[in-house]
């Protein structure tokens, strides 16, 4: 996951390089609706092939799964470092977003495997970690790889780290459930598959397809992509171009961006297994989110604006732990690798939103306001979305208790 997510977004800090927009012709007025043209292409790709993803995974198990896309990233992230044009850069991005599909779904189906439901919250924080953890560490190598060598070397730098770590731990050490695991004692077993009597009986989550939750969530983790995605693939642009950041200070401020997401979803595992409201969680989540754009839209300082911005998306981190944690409560077992796959196709509108960013910047002559007010504005309809789930949840919170 540390690895798959710089790989996924490594292009927002390698379009801040000069030579690398030189090179694949990205120097136009319509410039940066190209940039975010190929996150939206990679995106469409990543979303549509989370759906056949969650079928493989259902039929094949999660372990054969990983290691099908592990290799197909790897062989496309060289193709991307060795791209002479923008076309086939572009082509080299939609078969990597075809191969990192697998992510999501193969994220749920370990975690509803190996894990009792009383510590999914937890669980999908400890493997959403490196969502977060990936980019915050990844900025750094990034930008010291593109400014030491080239723009190139930093794919092939990726490759490597996919073939040579990602891929022997899913060979060698990975199993699709703790029954076929060597290391796994019989206590331990009887931990993991100890029910939980919290739990939505098999019969209500089989039917997440007719849950109307289930699409109240889809439709919050639209505007969250929306959000996320905008500000992750554009705030190194932002640092640089509109606050005038250094690119070591960009790299600094995105990488600690990328912290803040990664405190937002261990804060949110806890409370979420504390409390048992991830709909209420999700609520205050998009609230702060509001707060923190507005912040970055009124500042005139420009290292609050940033960290304001950061801060913006580190909310929606937690979000995207807190939608995980709503697939695993919706499905079971048999059904969680689809109802991930459905739910990942979200990922659309959020490559979307860096290409209408990028849109709305040519069309305003680079400036980033008009955009800033449309993240409001989404992070807003996100708010209203999931309020209307809390009367429910506070009722089944009262039945448990009664």
């Amino acid at each position: 996951m540390v690895f798959g997510q710089i790989d996924k977004l490594s292009i927002s800090i390698i379009q801040t390089d000069s030579q690398f927009l030189q090179d694949l012709g990205l120097t136009g007025p319509n410039k940066n609706a190209l940039v975010g043209l190929l996150t939206l292409i990679f995106t469409i790709a990543y979303s549509v092939s989370n759906i056949f993803w969650g079928v493989i995974i259902d039929k094949l198990g999660a372990r054969k799964t990983a290691i099908i896309g592990l290799s197909v990233w790897t062989v496309t992230m060289v193709a991307g470092g060795m791209a002479q044009s923008y076309e086939m850069f572009m082509l080299s991005r939609i078969i990597l977003g075809l191969g990192e599909g697998m992510m999501i779904p193969v994220s749920a189906k370990f975690i509803s495997n190996w894990f009792n439901s009383r510590e999914i919250g937890r669980a999908q924080a400890s493997w959403i970690i490196g969502n977060y953890l990936g980019p915050a560490i990844g900025a750094l190598i990034l930008t010291y790889l593109i400014t030491t060598y080239s723009w190139h070397v930093s794919f092939y730098v990726l490759a490597s780290f996919t073939l040579f770590i990602s891929l022997p731990l899913f060979m060698f050490l990975a199993r699709n459930t703790p029954e076929e695991h060597p290391g796994v004692s019989q206590k331990e077993l009887a931990h993991i598959r100890l029910a939980d009597t919290t739990a939505r009986t098999s019969e209500e989550k089989k039917s997440f397809l007719t849950n109307y939750r289930y699409w109240i969530v889809f439709f919050g983790n639209l505007m969250s992509s929306f959000i996320f995605f905008g500000i992750s693939i554009w705030l190194p642009t932002y640092l640089v171009e509109a606050k005038h950041f250094s690119r070591e200070a960009m790299a600094g401020i995105t990488s600690l961006s990328w912290m803040f997401a990664l405190c937002f979803v261990i804060l949110g595992g806890f409370l979420a297994d504390k409390k048992k409201r991830p709909g209420l969680l999700a609520s205050i989540w998009f609230i702060l989110c509001v707060l923190f754009l507005t912040s970055a839209y009124f500042a005139t300082n420009p290292l609050i604006a940033g960290v304001s911005l950061g801060i913006a998306m580190g909310t929606q981190g937690g979000m995207f732990h807190l939608v995980n944690l709503f697939v695993v409560k919706y499905s079971t077992k048999e059904t969680a690798g689809k109802a991930a796959g459905i739910m990942g196709f979200t990922n659309i509108l959020g490559g979307f939103s860096s290409y209408i960013m990028g849109w709305m910047r040519d069309m305003s002559g680079g400036d980033f306001t008009p955009t800033i007010m449309l993240l409001i504005v989404t992070a807003a309809l996100g708010f209203i979305a999931y309020a209307t789930t809390l009367k429910k949840e506070s009722e089944e919170i009262r039945s448990f208790h009664a």
